[in-house]
């Protein structure tokens, strides 16, 4: 696998897909503009991100780059399918758009085909970089492994994309996929960092045998981490935070503020430092919180805040690394 300009940081652009809140076209092309100026050439997106919303929009900006500088990924598996909305309803999957097209599940090398193909039409290009195989968990996961991760080795192997991977939340998952396939990334959420570090018992070794890189996302856990001080509202796996997980959170922030330390800059740097992690890819919803995520990914981050959490036990020991 050969993908120059993945960086330390990239761009994950479902917030340009108006995730939970509209934005207009304006203010995500300042979103995506301001990633590129902070230095991040590596952008994510998906069809489900705004049915199409996202790539429609990432593709507009990056129409004006330089295709050689940058890399862009995106996911199959669901299928848009437009139907009738005459009742004006909304999109019921958390993104703020008109619900005029449904999504499918489709793992065969048809669905695939047809789904990089509507992609590349929404992103304005002639290939995409990286494809990968969108949450199979959720849907049918060995249908994923038999189905459609054959017709993405097909696809690397045509040249129609460059790299292949598979996309979930579950570490369990993601380690059948790795077991089952010739892939080159898997796109890991909210099971190595800061907080918890669950991957790293099978997955993370599993993919370091096997040649896998990881980008890993998800690296707030929900929001719980995006914040210097944690909030009494705040979120784990996308649900109010329980009270053991918001001590362990609020633990870790008052060790980082001892070191001067933001909580999210540790939470980023954390999830960017193990071997086998390409890259970190966090969301935005407007031009300044990008800024701010690449100035907290560049901080300098004091070792002795790592010591400190070990002694503490709120890190264990191997997950710090040298």
């Amino acid at each position: 696998m050969n993908l120059p300009g993945l960086g330390r940081l990239g761009f994950g652009a479902a917030g340009i897909g108006n995730l939970y809140r509209a934005m207009d076209d304006d203010a995500a092309a300042a979103t995506v503009g301001a990633a590129w100026d902070a230095g991040i050439r590596y952008f994510d997106t998906a069809p489900h991100y705004g049915l199409g919303l996202s790539e429609r929009r990432l593709g507009a900006v990056l129409a004006a780059r330089p295709r050689a500088e940058f890399v862009v990924s995106t996911k199959v598996g669901r299928i848009l399918e437009p139907v009738d909305n005459r009742s004006g309803a909304r999109d019921g999957e958390g993104f703020d758009v008109p619900a005029d097209t449904v999504r499918r599940w489709d793992p065969s090398e048809s669905g695939i085909r047809r789904s990089i193909e509507e992609s590349l039409e929404r992103l304005g290009l002639e290939k995409i970089d990286i494809a990968y195989l969108h949450d199979p968990d959720v849907y049918d996961l060995e249908a994923g492994i038999s189905q459609a991760l054959p017709a993405l080795e097909k696809l690397r192997e045509e040249g129609l994309v460059k790299a292949i991977g598979v996309g979930a939340n579950s570490a369990d998952a993601l380690r059948d996929c790795v077991q089952a396939a010739d892939l080159d990334l898997i796109m890991l959420a909210g099971r190595y960092t800061l907080l918890e570090q669950p991957a790293a018992a099978d997955l993370l070794p599993l993919c370091a045998e096997r040649g896998v890189g990881v980008v890993n996302v998800g690296v707030y856990n929900s929001g719980l981490l995006a914040r210097p001080e944690v909030p009494n509202t705040a979120n784990y796996n996308y649900a109010p935070a329980p009270a053991p997980i918001l001590a362990k959170a609020r633990a870790l922030a008052s060790c980082c503020s001892e070191f001067g330390v933001e909580l999210p800059a540790a939470a980023l740097q954390f999830a960017a430092n193990h071997p086998v992690v390409r890259t970190v890819v966090v969301g935005a919803s407007g031009a300044a919180q990008i800024t701010q995520t690449a100035r907290r990914m560049a901080a300098e981050i004091p070792a002795g805040l790592w010591e400190a959490m070990v002694e503490r036990g709120l890190l264990a020991a191997e997950h710090v690394q040298a």
